[in-house]
């Protein structure tokens, strides 16, 4: 069964690292919960600093489970407290037709 693809973006804040390291261990963290699938997941950075990732659920079950899942809501929780998800069209390159973006090393 084909997975669910997901693209994430953590908006900027002044607590630049503490983001990525949140955003590198959020797969590993749902991955030890089962949660999502093997693939490596993609990070990049928009012009205005947005750490931008495209990683893959199990399952819509899966995405349901995460919200009840105390591990995931800590984790969440923590990103809250440092950064702002956002829409991706809320970032210049969602406005060009082949946007394009930093890679952010994994």
């Amino acid at each position: 069964m084909p997975g669910v693809w997901v693209i994430v973006a953590y908006h900027r804040s002044r607590k630049k690292a503490e983001v990525l390291a949140l955003v590198r261990a959020r797969v590993p963290i749902l991955r030890k919960e089962g949660l999502v699938t093997d693939r490596t997941p993609v990070l990049m950075r928009s012009r205005d600093g947005t750490i931008i990732e495209v990683s893959e659920w199990k399952s819509r079950e899966a995405i349901d489970a995460a919200h009840k899942n105390p591990n995931v809501l800590a984790m969440w929780e923590k990103f809250f407290a440092v950064c702002d998800c956002v829409p991706l069209n809320t970032l210049a390159e969602a406005e060009e037709m082949f946007a394009g973006f930093e890679r952010v090393e994994g």
